[in-house]
């Protein structure tokens, strides 16, 4: 399975493809897709989900070069972009799952784990745990909620602001180090040039050398076996794909409008539901959400709070839509 480009998993025109008709994969998403007469139209199946030093090209550089992070490069350095780029040259690079040493199942089972106050007393670790593939984002507290999100992480998503934001935030709750692993991996969500300068740095195991994280240390961390292999970085094509097609929110027509992307949980569902068979969401944002905690490992409850740079709303229509076409799970209660 190649996640360069989500056409593998879906459509005709893959090469290895047709339909996968695995008697192992009793719902797949991608037959509820096709099905679905609204999401057929969106889901455009050549887009690529990861980017790789091998797609480096003059052609991509000058029409990324017109939009701004997390979209394209605008004003960023060219040789900060391309030094990043050339450690991602193998072909784990452009691959979710090849890197993990064990054989791919016939359907793969994927659990993303937002961090939702719904979890709170849900007793889905075991259910979390059972996926063939587990996402974590931001501030994935484990420790004393086992039972709710399991212990599972196979993916980490972050940018490097929600990431050291996260560790601020969420240290007296439990989250005081990103998750590690050897079979873990980490999925850089480019919204900034330090993502790619941490990226870069984390790779050849150095310092961080400029901006506002100068000084770091990347191995504190992602641990200090952090390989090329160990890291993803998303296509800047696919996540302006992604708010096109499916989160085009009235916020970018606003003042706003320059600090709105989709959140990290939107971007890590969403590519799990163009690179999984089946996926389920757990912690992420559902129409009662005001029955809960803003997160499943605050004490005191809290409430959500819509910041402009989301549309936790839209997002929550997007999941509730997906779920009822039998595309995505929701956890619900």
């Amino acid at each position: 399975r190649n996640a360069t480009s989500s056409r593998a998993f879906f459509g005709h025109k893959a090469s290895n493809a047709g339909p996968r008709k695995s008697p192992h994969c009793q719902h797949p998403l991608y037959q509820a897709i096709q099905k679905h007469p609204h999401f057929r139209t969106l889901f455009d199946l050549s887009i690529p989900v990861l980017l790789s030093g091998a797609l480096f090209t003059q052609e991509l550089w000058d029409r990324l070069s017109q939009h701004k992070a997390p979209y394209g490069w605008q004003g960023l350095s060219r040789q900060a972009i391309n030094s990043t780029l050339s450690l991602l040259n193998g072909s784990e690079s452009s691959r979710l799952y090849a890197a993990s040493g064990k054989p791919l199942s016939k359907c793969i089972r994927c659990a993303v784990v937002g961090n939702g106050g719904i979890l709170n007393g849900s007793r889905q670790g075991l259910n979390i745990d059972a996926h063939d593939y587990v996402f974590r984002l931001n501030g994935a507290v484990i420790k004393g909620f086992e039972k709710d999100v399991g212990t599972k992480t196979s993916f980490y998503g972050f940018t490097v602001n929600t990431m050291k934001n996260s560790l601020i935030s969420y240290w007296n709750f439990g989250f005081t180090s990103v998750p590690q692993g050897q079979d873990l991996h980490y999925i850089f969500i480019p919204s900034d040039i330090r993502d790619y300068v941490m990226l870069r740095s984390a790779i050849l195991g150095v310092d961080v050398p400029e901006g506002p994280d100068k000084g770091d240390r990347p191995q504190t961390y992602f641990g200090p076996e952090a390989s090329a292999r160990k890291f993803k970085l998303l296509h800047p094509d696919f996540i302006s794909y992604l708010r096109e097609r499916f989160l085009k929110s009235k916020l970018i027509n606003t003042n706003f409008g320059d600090l709105y992307m989709p959140s990290t949980g939107a971007l890590m569902l969403l590519t799990a539901l163009h690179t999984c068979d089946q996926v389920s969401a757990y912690g992420f944002i559902t129409s009662n959400y005001w029955k809960f905690s803003d997160h499943y490992f605050e004490r005191i409850k809290k409430p959500l709070i819509f910041y402009v740079n989301h549309d936790l709303s839209l997002e929550a229509t997007l999941w509730k839509k997906l779920h009822k076409a039998g595309i995505l799970r929701l956890y619900q209660r």
